[in-house]
């Protein structure tokens, strides 16, 4: 049995810090946002921000809330670990699904304010990364619209990162050891 561990958070909260450290551990990182990604290069669509919306609404529109989540089933079961991360959960569907397939998901959340959030998204400079504040607000007003602020109320962890990425990694290394060692 594969235990699964999900991380949400709003873009820019610090989900791939987190991914990150989980990987220095071991475990294996399967990136929802990548599903998206993968769909836009196979209907040759440029991956901007208001595209992988469209087509991430479309996706659930067509197939169901947890989509997204089924279609990461196989990326899961072709790890060899049995604890694997979830990055980028958005949805009490997918968390259901994850939980019907592989049995337990433990949720840890990471939070940011907005402002920080922007600065962030502004200096990594990705694709899908807004250009300026009325993007990201569009962006993040779709987010909650699917519902990612419902998986984040109910996280078994909650991270705070407005500080250094260096206390981010100490706080996600504390939940990953316990967890590891809950294995």
């Amino acid at each position: 049995m594969k235990k699964l561990i999900g991380i949400v958070g709003m873009p820019g909260a610090g989900k791939s810090i987190i991914a990150d450290t989980a990987k220095k551990y071991g475990i294996p990182v399967i990136v929802m946002g990548d599903v998206i990604r993968e769909e836009a290069i196979l209907r040759r669509i440029p991956p901007t921000p208001e595209n992988l919306g469209k087509i991430m609404k479309e996706l659930r529109l067509k197939e169901g809330a947890g989509v997204v989540a089924r279609r990461c089933f196989p990326k899961i079961d072709k790890c060899k670990e049995k604890v694997i991360m979830i990055d980028g959960i958005r949805s009490l569907a997918e968390v259901e699904e994850f939980k019907e397939k592989y049995g337990e998901i433990i949720i840890i959340a990471v939070h940011a304010s907005p402002k920080t959030r922007f600065k962030r998204l502004k200096k990594r400079g990705r694709s899908d990364d807004p250009k300026n504040w009325e993007e990201f607000t569009k962006r993040d007003l779709r987010e909650l619209e699917v519902g990612i602020g419902k998986v984040i109320a109910i996280a078994d962890y909650m991270l705070v990162n407005e500080d250094t990425i260096e206390k981010l990694i100490e706080k996600a290394t504390k939940i990953l050891e316990r967890l590891k060692e809950d294995d």
